[in-house]
């Protein structure tokens, strides 16, 4: 069986989050030790095309220890909190963006009673590109796509992608389901849009016989520090895909109605 590959999930690298939000923010400082961890400890990132690429026998196969970094929404702290360690770094990634709110700000948190937070622009999003970030589409306006009607996910999948595409020159290939929501028909959607592979949540290692259009993801949270960095990557305690767990559980039903529990987040993720 082929080994696993740890595909972790972050989303804001911010020195300051509002508390509702702070379980999600990862500390810069911290962020540029869990890199320095991995290059210290001989993993070797990719982006989720290249893992798919890799997973299908071409360009060499996997590396020893691979590893994929993932940022969801495309938030402007990516570029003043992690750009920066990547780029010292020459660590490549994938930065899942909702494309309908670029240089905006992030509606689907002011939906669910969270301070919206800004948005990469254009001109940023073109910088990281360039830089051998891996641009993936996140819907154009972070639905719940199962909650949709078809032809509407559609149209966000689809017209995402296209946003993307004509903005930055480049073939957009990877897809990220918000809310971590999917359901088969949604699936189906986004292969039929053109993607090659689509990240889900499941806080679980992902390996060879994962769907390529559900990959399974490690929660990153703020309170992740290296040693919680190490044992998520070793995959302590965790299950093997496609099975949920309770931390993922916790994630969905977050972005789904965060005010039920958004007081103890921080301490929920730390016990996770």
């Amino acid at each position: 069986m082929r080994a696993p590959v740890p595909i972790l999930m972050y989303h804001s690298v911010a020195a300051d989050a509002d508390p509702a939000y702070r379980a999600w923010a990862v500390h810069p400082e911290r962020f540029a030790a869990h890199v320095a961890y991995l290059r210290e400890h001989g993993y070797t990132p990719l982006t989720v095309s290249q893992l798919v690429v890799a997973r299908a026998g071409r360009g060499g196969g996997l590396p020893a220890r691979p590893v994929v970094l993932t940022f969801d929404d495309g938030l402007a702290d990516f570029y003043t909190g992690a750009w920066p360690v990547l780029r010292r770094h020459g660590v490549p990634a994938t930065l899942f963006v909702v494309a309908g709110c670029v240089g905006r700000e992030s509606c689907w948190l002011g939906r669910e009673g969270a301070p919206e937070r800004p948005l990469l622009d254009w001109a940023q999003l073109a910088e990281v590109v360039a830089g051998g970030v891996e641009c993936g589409a996140h819907t154009l306006t972070h639905p719940r796509l199962g909650a949709l009607p078809l032809a509407a996910a559609r149209a966000e999948i689809a017209r995402s992608r296209d946003a993307l595409g004509e903005h930055l020159g480049l073939p957009v290939t990877a897809f990220s389901y918000p809310h971590g929501h999917y359901n088969a028909a949604v699936r189906r959607l986004v292969r039929q849009a053109g993607y090659t592979a689509a990240c889900a949540v499941h806080h679980a290692l992902s390996r060879g016989y994962d769907d390529r259009f559900a990959l399974s993801r490690l929660v990153v949270a703020g309170e992740t520090d290296v040693a919680g960095l190490a044992a998520l990557l070793r995959g302590e305690g965790l299950p093997d895909a496609p099975y949920l767990r309770s931390v993922a559980r916790r994630y969905i039903n977050w972005r789904a109605g965060r005010r039920q529990w958004a007081g103890n987040a921080v301490a929920e993720v730390g016990r996770g």
